[in-house]
């Protein structure tokens, strides 16, 4: 009795360790979102834009027509090529909730979430994101973020 007790004060602890130092990690989408359908509810009722456990993309629902996401120049400083979906983990090293980096890449967070917070809480030196094509959004990426299960909608500035 006393040693599957222990084994479980063990597994609890060092779960609890993991998650206290930010590595615990949500699944990773395995594509992102379907194009809208229609029109839902304003951006961000849900709070912040985030893949629930049935793998959902919930706050992707406003379509094509969303007007926080137009682009004047979609793609003005090309196209991202580091790859997309769960094949392609990329370590964030710099920035913050205007733009960020990793490997060669930069980015710019859309300044509608930057500024309902939707950004808040991440790591920009050390989280670990997964860029996904936005289906409805010309221009668009979306950077999920593995530790907090969330996403943002992108746009690519090129290499640094």
């Amino acid at each position: 009795m006393r040693k599957p007790l222990t084994l479980l004060i063990v597994t609890l602890l060092l779960s609890s360790t993991a998650f206290a130092q930010g590595r615990f990690e949500h699944r990773i989408p395995q594509r992102g979102p379907a194009r809208a359908v229609a029109h839902a509810g304003a951006h961000g009722e849900a709070g912040p834009p985030h893949v629930d456990e049935r793998g959902r993309w919930i706050g992707h629902e406003t379509g094509r027509g969303d007007r926080h996401f137009v682009l004047e120049h979609p793609w003005a400083h090309g196209r991202f090529t580091g790859g997309f979906g769960p094949r392609h983990v990329f370590r964030l090293v710099g920035g913050g909730c205007d733009r960020f980096w990793f490997d060669s890449f930069a980015f710019e967070v859309s300044p509608y979430e930057a500024g309902l917070g939707f950004c808040d809480g991440w790591l920009w030196n050390r989280d670990s994101v997964v860029i996904y094509e936005d289906p409805d959004h010309v221009g668009w990426y979306l950077a999920y973020n593995t530790r907090l299960g969330r996403y943002l909608h992108v746009e690519y500035l090129g290499g640094r």
